[in-house]
């Protein structure tokens, strides 16, 4: 029956059937059966969507820092502050469970320039762009300290993000004892990476300039490691003993852009963490937009 034919052929497409884009990427993760991974993709063109335990929550390591990011250019929206205006370099910040003091070790951080000008000022957009591109923890609570976790919060919550925590800054230890991490899912970072792509992400001119932010990514070893070379990425990845992400807005030649979140946990060697899901944003890209 032809008519049949044609509504279930419309059906299929209508339900963007992944069943061989799952299958794919299970066997990818089949290699690791001690890990456990979420991805969340949106096609932003036709709408098209894929998750895999999207609302699973997991331990945010660095891609907290994006939220950190929209608080900011909101917060300097409302004319608290600009910018570019000046912001003072320090190592000592409160816990969350009790106020005490703690200063983070410059050897543990992925940046180590911004240490050296403790008790200088510089730029907020400096310190923004180190937290971003080079994932600077010293610059993650200075930034914090600044725009207050609780806000970065509300700001979530009204941009949809249901689940995210973003409770405290890095290396507050006694919060870390007692479990107050933050968190997150892949639906959710997928929401905020959306509206940066969208430009609703507090304004237009403001998601633009966070983009351009996330466009000098240093870490690019997960989503873009292998894509074709003139697509481009924009990305804030994560990681911690055991925990590798990352999540972004990808940039095709033609146009088309889309949203890409991969999560994982439980795998101890990172190369072969960011190895497979490096390969999973390549499945995911080819499955949709590769050559047929």
């Amino acid at each position: 029956m032809p008519g049949l034919f044609t509504l279930l052929l419309t059906t299929m497409i209508f339900n963007n059937d992944t069943t061989g884009l799952r299958k794919e990427l299970e066997a990818e993760f089949a290699s690791h059966p001690e890990g456990y991974f979420a991805i969340a993709f949106k096609d932003l063109s036709s709408g098209k969507t894929f998750f895999m335990n999207e609302h699973a929550s997991f331990h945010a390591a660095s891609t907290m820092k994006t939220p950190v990011l929209i608080e900011t250019f909101r917060q300097a929206s409302k004319k608290r502050f600009k910018i570019e205006d000046p912001i003072e370099i320090k190592n000592t910040f409160s816990s969350i469970v009790d106020g005490s003091p703690y200063s983070l070790d410059s050897t543990d951080d992925s940046e180590h320039d911004l240490y050296t000008h403790i008790g200088q000022k510089l730029p907020i957009s400096d310190v923004l762009h180190r937290m971003i591109t080079k994932s600077s923890n010293l610059a993650t609570n200075i930034m914090i300290d600044l725009v207050d976790a609780k806000k970065v919060m509300a700001t979530m919550r009204s941009l949809g993000a249901k689940d995210i925590q973003v409770l405290r800054g890095v290396e507050d230890d006694k919060a870390f004892e007692k479990g107050l991490n933050n968190t997150t899912t892949a639906f959710d970072l997928m929401l905020i990476m959306e509206h940066l792509a969208n430009g609703t992400a507090v304004n237009k001119k403001a998601s633009e300039a966070m983009i351009k932010i996330l466009m000098d990514q240093y870490f690019r070893d997960v989503i873009p490691a292998k894509l074709p070379a003139d697509v481009k990425v924009a990305s804030k990845s994560g990681s911690i003993t055991g925990i590798c992400h990352d999540s972004g807005i990808v940039f095709l030649p033609d146009g088309r852009k889309y949203i890409i979140v991969l999560l994982s946990k439980g795998i101890k060697d990172h190369k072969e963490a960011t190895n497979t899901l490096a390969n999973a944003s390549r499945i995911i890209y080819d499955h949709y937009f590769g050559k047929k």
